[in-house]
């Protein structure tokens, strides 16, 4: 199903044993961009390791996604979060900081269970106008 204005971009990769996924990584409406939540996988696994560690994964992925719409990270205004383990928090904010800089945007962290062995999941919206 499509709408005018609206893009989907990319299905989401299947999962261990082939399973579809039945989302787009992204989605641009106009000027935005919504991002599907990005946790720790690579090749369909999540990555061993820390919140650290994963967290680095998850970032990589929302890059991926935003370079797909022809955006970069600097053109997110709101994350939602998704921690396995509050006591995260700390190491977790230390990673985004990095990534983020000095005017990171609006944002929501929550607790929550998640995939088999991730510890985080990220979500975005970037505000992207279109060129042209």
């Amino acid at each position: 199903m499509s709408s005018p204005g609206i893009q989907r971009l990319d299905a989401a990769e299947t999962q261990a044993g082939g399973a579809e996924r039945p989302f787009s990584k992204a989605v641009r409406a106009g000027d935005f961009v919504y991002v599907s939540g990005q946790v720790p996988t690579r090749d369909g696994e999540v990555v061993a390791g820390n919140i650290a560690e994963q967290t680095e994964v998850a970032i990589a992925n929302l890059r991926e996604v935003l370079a797909l719409a022809g955006c970069g990270i600097e053109h997110v205004v709101k994350v939602g979060v998704w921690l396995d383990d509050p006591r995260d928090f700390s190491s977790f904010n230390a990673v985004f900081k990095a990534h983020f800089g000095a005017h990171p945007p609006a944002r929501s962290t929550v607790e929550s269970r998640l995939m088999v062995d991730a510890k985080v999941e990220i979500d975005a919206i970037a505000y992207c106008p279109l060129k042209g």
